[in-house]
């Protein structure tokens, strides 16, 4: 009695042989060089993006700024009575000035007489403020504005921004 056609013979039935289990292997050998020298490619890259960015702290103090070479004048706060009616109304603010270097703002600091100067001209600005106008972003504004001005004036410096690390109107 023949076999029926879809039984297989023993004789086809057999592992492949040494030649196409290499051919296999082969492949997957290839697969895996290609994927590693991918990856070797991309941390390479990444370790050159990496070294070659400036750093962010420069860069976040320039957009800040407008640019890296600054020095900062800090003042004690800042406690005033503003010019309200009844006078039941007070400021506490403490404030930096942004100067062209940090030696300009050493000396500022080293200089008792100067400093006082810059001191008290903002003091007296600030005690004729009115707590409606500090109360709006535009206010506030041009009041940044005006202490520039006046320490510009007093201390015989360049002041280029006027930063508020606190303030409180009540």
């Amino acid at each position: 009695m023949p076999a029926p056609a879809n039984v297989m013979s023993e004789s086809e039935n057999v592992a492949p042989s040494s030649d196409q289990a290499a051919n296999t292997r082969g492949g997957s050998n290839r697969l895996s060089v290609v994927l590693a020298v991918l990856l070797l490619a991309g941390v390479g890259a990444a370790g050159w993006w990496y070294v070659n960015q400036p750093p962010a702290a420069a860069a976040a103090g320039a957009e800040a700024v407008g640019t890296t070479h600054t020095g900062l004048l800090p003042f004690e706060p800042f406690i005033v009575n503003l010019s309200d009616a009844g006078g039941r109304r007070y400021l506490r603010a403490s404030i930096l000035l942004v100067v062209p270097d940090q030696r300009t703002a050493n000396r500022i600091e080293e200089n008792a007489l100067r400093y006082s100067r810059i001191r008290s001209a903002i003091l007296e600005l600030l005690t004729t403020q009115k707590s409606d106008d500090l109360g709006t972003p535009e206010g506030r504004a041009a009041l940044k504005h005006a202490i520039a001005e006046t320490a510009k004036q007093a201390g015989q410096v360049d002041v280029r921004d006027v930063l508020f690390n606190e303030f409180v109107v009540q």
